[in-house]
Order: structure tokens, then C-alpha cells, then sequence
């Protein structure tokens, strides 16, 4: 029995606390402080921004392929010359020259295609950024309103209960000269145990809607992070061995391997700004989802969560989950266009060989997928 209340009085010291000013601070805790954790997105852009500084790896190397490239090209043009099938042409010939201070400036001329591009990503990152104000501030008003609804759930299946043990048959006809001390001591002994329980039984339930929440989140978070991350690999692969595409177009054979490099990194580097505004059009989904589910919580427990509803609570406490599914489903939903970057990207600047790469991509996770599953389903 002194276990028993001393559980009761941890409980109950728990759910102050979470009620309290420190709500904000547990959500955070449970969730991230975002629908998409602020340090993880300041982690990728450093990310970014520190494998870019390694632009000049090989340099030295295509510098030298073009010294090479250019010596045959020069001796083609030559000999087409010498012998009459072509005639003497200067812009042709400065090609090469141009194209080998492309890789002397190589660090600059990166910079200077992306720029574009950043402005863009820059735009559609603060659209984002101040929907995701509103969209948190939200999220801390409907968890306010969720434990309000499950305190409300213990104290009138407690009351439920206290009431349904008074209208036993041995309590009235029994102890009819004591029935008023037997209902205090009832109320007083077995009231709170029985909110015990019920906060036990509650708080699974908020257990199990939490544990989707949370689930739901980090699906969309995993979605968000790989295209960032696939952002980050190909533009870095890209600048690194940019400059051999740079000195092969030299030769005619390949002589739209350049155009081809600038296609392909504007593609990618568009992925930034594609993932922003669709972040932004799934947080304006996130706003509604989060307000329709703030007022249908209002509805059950009322403006200041304490003039609870008991008809509605009893038939929303009957779903098993402390959720009307709506966030969730708006956080599975924008997973599922997150992906959808590459190939948005893609309309804009058409390029075959990054569709072709996030396909092999897809397949390459699927497989890992599949191999994962037998192995759990060897183990259970």
C-alpha cells in the first residue's frame, strides 16, 4: 500500500510538471525543438559549406589533362588546315584558352553558377522559416491541450468508478449506521487509487499517440535529411571533379561535357530550394492539421482546458489513441513529397544523369530494405 501511494504521488508530481511551465521544455525534449531539429539543418549547411572548400583537389591533375588536350586539339585544327577541309578561324581556337581559365578561376566560376541558385534557396528558406515559427508555437499549444484532455480522462473514469462501487449492494443495506463513513472513506482512500489507475491505463494511451507522433515526425525528418544529404554528396562530387569535365570538352569528341557539368550542378543545387518550398507548403498543411486539431481538443476539454465535455470525452476515449490522426497523416504526407525533389528539379533543368542516379539510389534502399527484413525475420 505504501508503494502503491507513493507511485500516486510520483504520478501526480509528474503531470504537474509536464503541465506546468516546463510543457515547452518536455515537448522539446520528447520531439526536437522543431518539426525538423534546428541543429541537424545548421549541420548540414556546415556540412556543405565545408566539403565545398575542398573545390581544388584536383586541380593540378585537370590543369595538366587540359595542357594535354589542348596540344591535340591544336595539332587537329592544324592539320585540318594544312591539308584544306578547314579554313583559319580565331573564335574556335580560343575556346581551349577560355575553357582552361575556367579551371584557373575554377573556385570562383562555382560560385558564381550557384549564385542563382542561392538566391532561390535563400527566399524559399525564410518562407519556411517563418511558417515554422507559427507551426511550433502551435504544436506547444496543442500538446497543452492533449494533457489537458488526459487529466480530464483520469478524474472522470476515477469518478465513474467511485460511483460505481457506491451503488453496490453491500455498501447500503450493510453499514447502514456508518454509510456516510464509508463513503468518505471511499472517496478519500479509494478515489485516488483508482485515479491511479486510470492515469496508468490514460498514460498508455498517451504513450501509444506520442509514440506515432513521434514516429510520423522523424519519417518526415528522415525525408528531409536524405535529399539535403543527396543535395550535399552529388553538388560535392560535382565541384571536386568538375574540372576533368572542364578539360575533356576541350577535345570535340566531348565538347558538350561542360554544358552537360553546368546543367547537372544547377539541377542539383536547386535541390535546396525545391526542399524548402515544399517544407513550406507541407508546414502550411502542418498549420492546418494542428489548428483543426487545437479546436476539436477545445471542444472536449473547453478554451481554458478545465470545462471538459463528458459525453465527447467518453466517445473520443474509446479510440485507444489521444489523436484525431490528422498531424500524423500531414507528417506522412510530406515525406512522400519530399522525394519528389529530384524530380521537380529536374523540369526546371533537364538533366538524365541525376534522375538515373536518385533512381539507382532508390533501388540501392530498397534492396537494403528487403535484406533487413529477412534478417529481423530470421531472428523472430
Amino acid at each position: 500500500m505504501k508503494k502503491f501511494f507513493l507511485l500516486l504521488l510520483l504520478s501526480s508530481g509528474m503531470t504537474a510538471a509536464y503541465a506546468g511551465n516546463g510543457n515547452g521544455k518536455t515537448l522539446e525534449y520528447l520531439q526536437g525543438d522543431g518539426v525538423y531539429e534546428t541543429g541537424v539543418m545548421v549541420f548540414l549547411k556546415g556540412l556543405k559549406e565545408s566539403i565545398w572548400t575542398h573545390f581544388d583537389l584536383f586541380i593540378a591533375d585537370a590543369k595538366a589533362l587540359a595542357a594535354i588536350f589542348m596540344i591535340i586539339f591544336f595539332a587537329i585544327r592544324s592539320y585540318e588546315m594544312m591539308v584544306g577541309d578547314k579554313k583559319m578561324e580565331i573564335m574556335p581556337l580560343l575556346r581551349p584558352f577560355g575553357l582552361a581559365m575556367v579551371i584557373l578561376w575554377w573556385g570562383i566560376f562555382v560560385k558564381v553558377i550557384a549564385f542563382p541558385t542561392d538566391l532561390v534557396t535563400n527566399q524559399t528558406e525564410q518562407m519556411f522559416n517563418d511558417e515554422q515559427t507559427i507551426v511550433n508555437d502551435l504544436r506547444l499549444k496543442r500538446a497543452d491541450l492533449m494533457l489537458a484532455v488526459a487529466n480530464s480522462l483520469y478524474t472522470f473514469q476515477a469518478q465513474a468508478e467511485v460511483a460505481e462501487k457506491e451503488s453496490d449492494t453491500w455498501y447500503g443495506q450493510a453499514w447502514d449506521a456508518v454509510s456516510s463513513t464509508v463513503k468518505k472513506g471511499i472517496s478519500t482512500v479509494v478515489s485516488p487509487l483508482i485515479e491511479l489507475k486510470n492515469r496508468l491505463t490514460v498514460g498508455m494511451q498517451l504513450l501509444f499517440t506520442q509514440a506515432l507522433e513521434l514516429l510520423g515526425i522523424w519519417i518526415l525528418r528522415i525525408a528531409v535529411y536524405i535529399i539535403f544529404m543527396l543535395q550535399i554528396i552529388y553538388s560535392s562530387i560535382l565541384i571536386i571533379l568538375g574540372p576533368f569535365a572542364v578539360s575533356v570538352s576541350i577535345l570535340p569528341a566531348f565538347r558538350d561535357s561542360f554544358s552537360t557539368w553546368i546543367a547537372r550542378f544547377v539541377s542539383v543545387n536547386l535541390y535546396s530550394g525545391i526542399a524548402y518550398l515544399i517544407m513550406y507548403l507541407c508546414g502550411l498543411m502542418q498549420e492546418y492539421a494542428l489548428t483543426s486539431e487545437i479546436s476539436k481538443y477545445k471542444e472536449l476539454v473547453g478554451e481554458d482546458g478545465m470545462s471538459a465535455n463528458l459525453e465527447k470525452m467518453a466517445w473520443f476515449a474509446g479510440n485507444g489513441v489521444l489523436s484525431f490522426g490528422t498531424v500524423i497523416i500531414v507528417f506522412m504526407i510530406g515525406a512522400i513529397c519530399m522525394f519528389t525533389v529530384p524530380s521537380i528539379s529536374t523540369w526546371i533543368i533537364s538533366t538524365s544523369g541525376i534522375s538515373s542516379a536518385t533512381s539507382t539510389f532508390g533501388r540501392s534502399a530498397g534492396t537494403v530494405t528487403g535484406a533487413a527484413r529477412k534478417v529481423a525475420g530470421s531472428f523472430f
